[in-house]
């Protein structure tokens, strides 16, 4: 067998070394991107670091992509009460709807699987952070980029809605439209009088970065006496300015929970999958 003489040998470490430092970054890389163990985008979608439980309905190649971000359901126990309308929105345009429920870090589904933890201690209370809200739109983002859908449009309810309301600044371009429902549009006017929420981002704070094509429907009860109709008012009138389509309307009725389950958000829904 013929050894390579010492010069040769240096050289075939310096070819392989940087091959090497490619496979490994390459790997880290794909870490990064896939957090989920088994990322099925059926149950489960990955996040920036975190691996998010979701449920899926309609159709496999999707004109329009159409996630529902739950609230704070503070009260405790599962986020699970916006799979049913999530199953029931995939019939509003039959056949070109893909509808995903998406749970939020550090909650469960009620089936056993359970979101990442949440990247703060506060349990329920102040956790809008901006790396919880990453999360949410990294997953969005995989969605997006798995389906290949005409149009992405989300719907948030209260918590959500904030959630979806911070996305439209902070990834302008991936939400084309957006459905908030009972929305606290503004942390410190919402949090007047009470606890301060000193690490949650306000969406009337992100504004100036949304994407002027993006269309907005914003959705408050009349009787609603948690997330009062003047923020999501106020929202509206700081997007409206700037030359965004966004509109404000009250649920007759209805309260912080039962706009949500109104007839007015598949209505919402329906005009925004159907594109300006």
């Amino acid at each position: 067998m013929t050894v390579p003489a010492a010069g040769s040998r240096r050289r075939i470490v310096r070819l392989r070394a940087p091959a090497l430092f490619l496979l490994l970054f390459a790997a880290a890389l794909s870490a990064r991107a896939a957090p989920c163990e088994s990322e099925d985008f059926q149950v489960r979608v990955s996040g920036v670091s975190q691996c998010l439980v979701m449920r899926r309905f309609g159709v496999d190649d999707p004109e329009v992509l159409l996630l529902w971000i739950h609230g704070d359901v503070s009260s405790g126990g599962p986020a699970d009460y916006h799979f049913a309308r999530a199953s029931q929105a995939a019939g509003v345009l039959p056949g070109r709807i893909l509808s995903v429920a998406l749970v939020r870090p550090g909650y469960s589904d009620g089936s056993g699987n359970e979101s990442s933890v949440a990247l703060t201690q506060a349990g329920r209370s102040d956790h809008y952070t901006r790396e919880n809200i990453a999360e949410v739109g990294a997953a969005i983002e995989r969605l997006r980029a798995r389906f290949k859908p005409r149009r992405v449009v989300v719907v948030g309810h209260s918590g959500g809605a904030a959630t979806t309301a911070v996305l439209l600044g902070m990834k302008p371009g991936l939400i084309d439209g957006a459905v908030l429902v009972a929305c606290p549009c503004d942390i410190a006017a919402w949090r007047s009088g009470r606890r301060a929420w000193s690490r949650s981002e306000s969406p009337i704070l992100w504004v100036d970065r949304v994407d002027r094509a993006a269309r907005v429907v914003a959705l408050t009860g009349d009787r609603d006496d948690n997330t009062a109709p003047e923020l999501a008012r106020a929202y509206v009138a700081a997007l409206t300015a700037r030359g965004i389509d966004a509109v404000f309307r009250a649920v007759p009725g209805e309260s912080h929970n039962g706009a949500f389950r109104s007839p007015e958000v598949l209505e919402a829904v329906r005009s925004l999958s159907l594109g300006p």
